[in-house]
């Protein structure tokens, strides 16, 4: 199954992200007022979270706490060094109040899906 439920939106308060383990995947989700999105959660420059990073709501960014690396949260692209290799963006929408991640629906750098993305 590629559809999961992971939280109510409700749960997640606006402007913040939370790490999920969903398909052996770490997947950061990101509520922008009543957005979500999805990304990979490990930093592509060095192995900590991106969730216990600060989202940054006006550009869509989160950046890593380790090294202040920024990526986008709707292309998984790096924005600011270190980084140079872009994160695994998903699928995620709010069905009946419940936030929704696919994890099919992962896709690489240049937006072609990508099979077994982690």
């Amino acid at each position: 199954m590629s559809a999961h439920v992971v939280a109510r939106l409700d749960d997640l308060a606006r402007g913040s992200a939370k790490r999920f383990e969903i398909d052996g995947r770490s997947i950061a989700v990101i509520r922008i007022d009543d957005q979500v999105y999805a990304i990979g959660d490990t930093c592509s420059h060095a192995d900590v979270s991106l969730s216990e990073g600060e989202v940054i709501c006006d550009s869509k960014e989160i950046e890593c706490w380790k090294h202040g690396s920024a990526f986008s949260i709707e292309t998984g692209e790096p924005i600011s060094l270190p980084a140079t290799r872009p994160v695994p963006v998903y699928g995620a929408s709010v069905v009946d109040g419940n936030i929704v991640i696919d994890t099919a629906a992962a896709t690489d750098r240049a937006g072609a899906t990508a099979k077994g993305t982690s």
